[in-house]
């Protein structure tokens, strides 16, 4: 805790709930990154390969300050587009936290990049007002779409998905960057007419620098097996090349890749 002389007032840091850290990322973001993996999580993703972070309150307890300080040990590898992301779990549970880290990133000149579901967004107080102070120190965020048809939403995650939308509207009305990725699950999210209406939906939204397809995979499966959890994608196997190029093409992949696909300085 921080004691000011001028006032003598205590001042408690804000204290955020990390389940890892992964220091040369390379897949969340923009160049090399220093990932924080949040800890917390309401959503139940049937393909989710990472259910040790679901709870929350758990996880090892830091300070932004010790975040921040651990990151900087790595700058010189990051370049002039990488930088620190938060992810999940889900980061949003933890906003001021985030809040907190990312002003300070700033202060740095840090890149910043918020990788989230948007499961918590909500234009409700003092959410709302938290949510635009630390879209104001985030420079991209990594947003997932896991099915644009509400009711298929709903079983694969547990949630419709009107918040998520919501979420990607304000983001695409006020000039915050978005990388928008879809993970491609066959018999969940791999139907053509949800693919065409997803790419549609997403052609029509603003700064959206990228478009990634992220193909279904069973590497969490052990992890369920470790928890005594029952995996809930039994027998469904990744989905076949063709079919991640079909996503692709009704997503027009091709046509974000590389285009102000790093807005930062």
């Amino acid at each position: 805790m921080v004691t000011t002389p001028a006032t003598a007032t205590t001042i408690k840091p804000v204290i955020g709930y990390v389940h890892s850290i992964e220091t040369f990322g390379s897949v969340d973001g923009p160049g090399i990154r220093y990932v924080a993996f949040l800890q917390g999580c309401r959503m139940r993703c049937e393909f989710c390969h990472n259910p040790d972070t679901w709870n929350i309150g758990t996880g090892d307890e830091v300070t932004s300050d010790e975040i921040l300080d651990d990151a900087i040990r790595y700058r010189a590898f990051w370049g002039k587009q990488g930088g620190i992301t938060c992810s999940g779990g889900e980061s949003l549970l933890q906003i001021d936290f985030l809040i907190d880290l990312f002003t300070k990133a700033k202060a740095e000149g840090i890149n910043t990049c918020l990788d989230t579901c948007g499961q918590p967004f909500t234009y409700k107080q003092p959410w709302f007002d938290k949510f635009k102070r630390l879209m104001a120190v985030t420079d991209v965020s990594l947003v997932d779409i896991k099915q644009i048809d509400t009711d298929r939403h709903k079983r694969l995650t547990g949630f419709n998905n009107e918040t998520v939308l919501s979420m990607i509207q304000y983001m695409s009305e006020n000039g915050h960057h978005m990388w928008i990725r879809h993970v491609l699950v066959p018999e969940r999210t791999d139907y053509d007419e949800n693919l065409k209406e997803l790419g549609e939906y997403v052609s029509k939204l603003h700064n959206v620098d990228k478009v990634e397809v992220l193909p279904y995979h069973t590497m969490g499966v052990v992890k369920y097996e470790t928890l005594g959890i029952d995996y809930p994608l039994k027998g469904i196997e990744p989905p076949t090349h063709d079919r991640v190029v079909n996503a692709e093409n009704y997503l027009h992949v091709n046509d974000y890749q590389g285009y102000r696909q790093f807005p930062f300085s």
